[in-house]
């Protein structure tokens, strides 16, 4: 029975929570969980100054955001310094490759035993991937004269440590999804990001006040309005209304019965697949560019050139960054799309568009409608992806305040309290949500 207080709606919800033994447990599984993260990503890797290590983070506008999503574990070069990004990307590929490969489709159509043979062809792919990025981040600190008498062997070390850290926060977060609560990769990246926060704040505001006054303002003022566009973007969806017919048989008549609902198609179908595997392609360059690309010490050569050009703060970036998401948006939510296959199922279940014929009709019906939507949810993502190089060009100062990163923080927090708020209605109490 629903309990009838007078304390604040958001106070009783979390008070309800930990009145619940098996809820209670889940939250205290994952916050332990969280704990032994923070606590690898503070082990360091040998041969690496980590002053010098610092003041290079500093200075590269990229690697510093992809600090942001290790929590600080790139900057500490921990065996976390990776962090489960190579996972993202080999899942990323592997959805990419599932309608295109015949052997993988059949395997997403066999169920839960199939899902986790894709599963597992991820975990493997993860390995070769995580080798190649640790191995260019030690040629690029290499080059950079970050490192102090790395050997062969002390580089074959370094790299299978950054592998297995992977696969350990890997594992971490797969225990939070089975065990806790929330998606488990989404939540390791979620703290990662806000451990950071107050420093990054703190940054911010301090380069703000140094420089033109109204610079603090316009960086307020922009933060505020990014947090507030991305609730009301991960939130927007369109309802197409469904009806129902069913037929029922009782007392030895037959009787017809109708119901409607309705099918909600999200602006942001996508999510943040096409950002990260955008950031994923920028890397691309600059990461083939460290093989290649002289020591800080020598005379640049066109490998240098390459690796300053596809810095996150230049307008070449921004702008490829730009249309890359908008590209990898529709591409992606079209896939996702097609593997739903809605038209099919509404007819399976007997459903229909109202006014809209069954079949090709409401097939060719729900593809415009999801490429409109979706062109507004492109454009969205792609605007977020640059706001920071926007920002800096008005306020004067660089948005440390990565929109990517708030994007995560702010989706993660909202899937996590539905998911909460789920599991009290499901026990009769009331949630946070109205």
């Amino acid at each position: 029975m629903e309990r009838k207080t007078t304390r604040p709606r958001l106070v009783q919800a979390m008070m309800d929570i930990w009145t619940l033994p098996d809820l209670r447990r889940r939250i205290l599984f994952t916050l332990g969980i969280l704990v032994v993260f923070r606590f690898i990503t503070h082990v360091p890797l040998p041969g690496v100054d980590l002053k010098l290590l610092k003041d290079y983070f500093t200075q590269s506008p990229l690697f510093g955001m992809l600090d942001l999503f290790t929590g600080g574990a790139m900057e500490k070069f921990s065996v976390a310094a990776l962090g489960v990004y190579p996972y993202i990307t080999a899942s990323i590929i592997m959805q990419l490759l599932v309608p295109v490969i015949p052997s993988l489709q059949a395997l997403s159509q066999e169920g839960e035993l199939g899902q986790q043979k894709i599963n597992r062809i991820t975990h493997l792919a993860t390995i070769p991937l995580a080798a190649l990025q640790s191995y260019a981040m030690v040629a690029l600190l290499r080059a950079q004269g970050v490192t102090v008498g790395l050997g062969p062997l002390t580089i074959t070390d370094i790299v299978i440590t950054m592998v297995a850290g992977t696969m350990f926060l890997v594992w971490l977060g797969e225990l939070i999804t089975e065990r806790g609560v929330g998606n488990g990769i989404s939540i390791i990246i979620f703290a990662g990001i806000v451990t950071d926060l107050p420093g990054i704040l703190g940054r911010g505001i301090s380069a703000a006040i140094t420089g033109e006054p109204g610079g603090l303002i316009a960086y307020i003022i922009i933060t505020l309005a990014m947090v507030v566009l991305i609730v009301i973007f991960v939130e927007a969806h369109r309802r197409i209304p469904v009806q129902y017919a069913r037929s029922t048989f009782r007392s030895g008549r037959m009787y017809r019965q109708s119901g409607s609902t309705y099918i909600p198609l999200r602006v942001n179908t996508a999510g943040m697949i096409p950002l990260i595997f955008a950031i994923a392609l920028m890397q691309l360059p600059g990461t083939i560019a460290t093989y290649f690309m002289n020591p800080s010490t020598e005379n640049p050569n066109f490998w240098n050139t390459i690796y300053n050009v596809f810095q996150s703060n230049t307008p070449l970036y921004n702008g490829l960054y730009f249309a890359l998401v908008i590209g990898f948006t529709l591409f992606y939510t079209m896939v996702i799309f097609e593997q739903m296959n809605l038209p099919q199922t509404l007819q399976q279940q007997g459903g229909f568009i109202p006014g809209v014929r069954p079949g090709k009709t409401t097939a060719d019906y729900l593809n415009g409608i999801i490429k409109r939507i979706t062109f507004g949810g492109a454009l969205f993502l792609a605007v977020v992806a640059i706001i920071p190089f926007i920002a800096q060009k008005i306020s004067g100062v660089d948005l440390v305040i990565r929109s990517t990163a708030m994007l995560i923080a702010v989706g993660v927090a909202l899937d996590t309290m539905k998911q909460l708020e789920a599991q009290l209605t499901m026990r009769r109490y009331e949630g946070f949500l109205k």
